[in-house]
């Protein structure tokens, strides 16, 4: 026991040499009273824990030790009778204070840990993709099934993305795949029945691209007996009433101008024939895109052909700057160079006057149609045509009016050429109207070629638009904003979204049942439970977020009639 006291009073920084003092004068009490009376006072609470200092905790309570000590009583007169207490010897007290040393050190709190119950990760391969769903349309034509294969498989109904439908039926891809190896035997089979179709489907096409070339050569030689009323009707009203009234003038001018200019050999009237010819060339093809606009989108144009306003009256520009301008500047340049006197000019100035008549007439009803348009569209005339929003009529609008200013400079240069003799003014008047085509054709590649990179509608309809989505409960905010005109007063508008996700769970929540989710949750004891609560209720959440986009893009179009397509992006 000494031993292992010693290595505890050693590991504790006591001083056992006190102790041993102590025990020597205990011993020697017994012989004088008065050392009794000093032990008395010496071994005290305050004196003991003085004698043995100690800096640990548990050594400190030693001062609580009962402190054994001499008395003297007298039991009678005369007498005195010394009657001693037992002191502990130091094997004793050692093994006391060991009890108490070793007590505290043994005995310790249990501790208590938390284990957070975490999902382990899963990884998500090919296999988790079955779970995926599949539509019947591609389940039969990717794996080769009957309607009536489907009929015995699981089925789901699904929000719709499309506008006509509210919901449709998907299937398991599992299932679809287990299905097919059932109908198919082997994915060998499968494969060899896909390429057999496939060489099927390119066979069909080829004789389909054959018929309809038969068909059209048909439609040729005997005429077409079908009425096709979308595509005449847009030429009775609008722009392309307006490019067929231009078509008809335009072709009478140029046959008269021609005829003066044979007669009379003058290079005004070559270039008022060149022009006349070049607007009705382009006139013509502006008809063709027209026509092309209102065709009906398909899987290669999802978009429809609006844009082919744009890209004939782009090549309408180009036409007149090579076919008028440079013909024109030809002209007048071979007139400076090799003057060449001309007849009697009465017929030429009576062929400008119709010209000019007719001319203004054309434009007229140009105007009258840009004006009806702009103040649909909430725009001024001027900015209604400078940006190009009507392609087709503008190219009217511009043609004419080079005409009607044309006239007049072939008229001019060809008085003074009649006044004063001198054929160089009417070669300068070739000059001047080349140049004037020059500018009209710069100005029409100019705004459709801007029309055709992607034009922003106006700021005040973005921010209508704008302002529609950031009102819904369901919106906090809304970022890359982009509304584009597409032609023929059709938008599209993209944005990205930032959905408020408490609103959007608390319209879910609107329409469950809180007394079976409240069971619901109870019953949740494991993890592998609540992964599977969760997942219920997170994939319908997700569904109830799509239908939001759908409900806001189905405002947009209602409130706005020319937004056509609208993109919105989950942010």
């Amino acid at each position: 026991m000494l031993p292992g006291l010693a290595a505890a009073a050693a590991a504790h920084r006591c001083s056992w040499s006190s102790l041993y003092r102590l025990r020597l004068r205990c011993r020697a009490a017994a012989h004088s009273s008065s050392e009794r009376q000093e032990w008395q006072n010496l071994v005290t609470l305050g004196s003991f824990s003085d004698m043995v200092r100690c800096s640990h905790p548990y050594i400190c309570t030693l001062g609580q030790v009962k402190s054994y000590s001499t008395n003297v009583q007298k039991e009678g007169q005369g007498s005195q009778t010394l009657r001693v207490e037992k002191i502990p010897s130091f094997d004793e007290t050692a093994e006391n204070i060991g009890a108490e040393l070793k007590a505290p050190l043994i005995k310790q709190e249990s501790l208590q840990v938390r284990v957070k119950a975490v999902l382990k990760k899963r990884e998500y391969g090919p296999k988790y993709t079955q779970n995926n769903f599949i539509t019947g349309v591609r389940a039969i034509n990717e794996f080769c099934l009957k309607s009536s294969d489907l009929e015995q498989l699981r089925k789901i109904r699904r929000r719709s993305p499309h506008e006509d439908t509210e919901s449709f039926t998907v299937y398991l891809r599992s299932d679809v795949e287990a299905k097919s190896l059932e109908v198919w035997g082997s994915p060998e089979a499968l494969a060899r029945e896909k390429k057999l179709r496939k060489e099927a489907e390119i066979e069909y096409r080829e004789r389909l691209f054959r018929n309809q070339k038969i068909l059209r050569e048909y439609r040729d030689f005997l005429g077409n007996t079908k009425p096709r009323s979308r595509t005449t009707s847009v030429f009775f009203k609008g722009p392309g009433k307006v490019v067929m009234v231009a078509i008809c003038i335009n072709g009478l001018n140029c046959f008269f101008k021609f005829l003066a200019w044979i007669y009379t050999g003058s290079a005004s009237m070559f270039s008022e024939a060149i022009h006349s010819l070049s607007d009705t060339c382009n006139q013509g093809l502006l008809a063709v895109g027209i026509s092309k606009s209102v065709q009906t989108p398909d899987p290669t144009h999802p978009y429809g052909f609006s844009n082919m306003r744009y890209i004939a009256s782009l090549i309408s520009g180009v036409g007149i700057f090579m076919m008028g301008a440079g013909l024109s500047w030809y002209h007048g340049i071979m007139g400076l160079l090799n003057p060449q006197p001309m007849e009697s000019l009465l017929w030429a100035y009576c062929i400008l006057a119709g010209s000019l008549v007719s001319e203004g007439a054309t434009l007229l009803v140009a105007v009258n149609e840009l004006r009806r348009s702009a103040r649909a569209k909430g725009m001024s005339f001027y900015k209604y045509v400078m940006e190009s929003r009507d392609p087709s009529t503008n190219v009217i609008l511009l043609e004419d009016t080079a005409a009607v200013l044309g006239v007049t400079i072939a008229a001019t240069c060809m008085g003074l050429t009649s006044i004063t003799g001198n054929p160089l003014y009417d070669s300068l008047g070739s000059l001047g109207v080349g140049t004037l085509l020059g500018m009209v054709s710069a100005f029409l590649i100019y705004t459709n070629t801007e029309a055709l990179l992607g034009r922003s509608i106006q700021p005040e309809q973005v921010q209508r638009l704008t302002e529609l989505l950031e009102n819904d409960p369901s919106v906090r905010a809304i970022h890359d904003v982009k509304a584009t005109d597409l032609g023929l007063g059709k938008v599209r508008f993209k944005a990205e979204v930032d959905f408020d996700g408490r609103v959007v769970t608390r319209s879910y929540l609107e329409k469950q049942d809180f007394d079976q989710m409240l069971q619901e949750i109870q019953e949740v004891k494991t993890p592998e439970e609540l992964e599977t609560f969760m997942l219920k209720h997170g994939e319908n959440i997700i569904d109830t977020l799509g239908a939001e986009v759908d409900r806001l893009e189905k405002e947009l179009k209602k409130r706005n009639p020319e937004v056509r397509h609208v993109d919105l992006e989950i942010l």
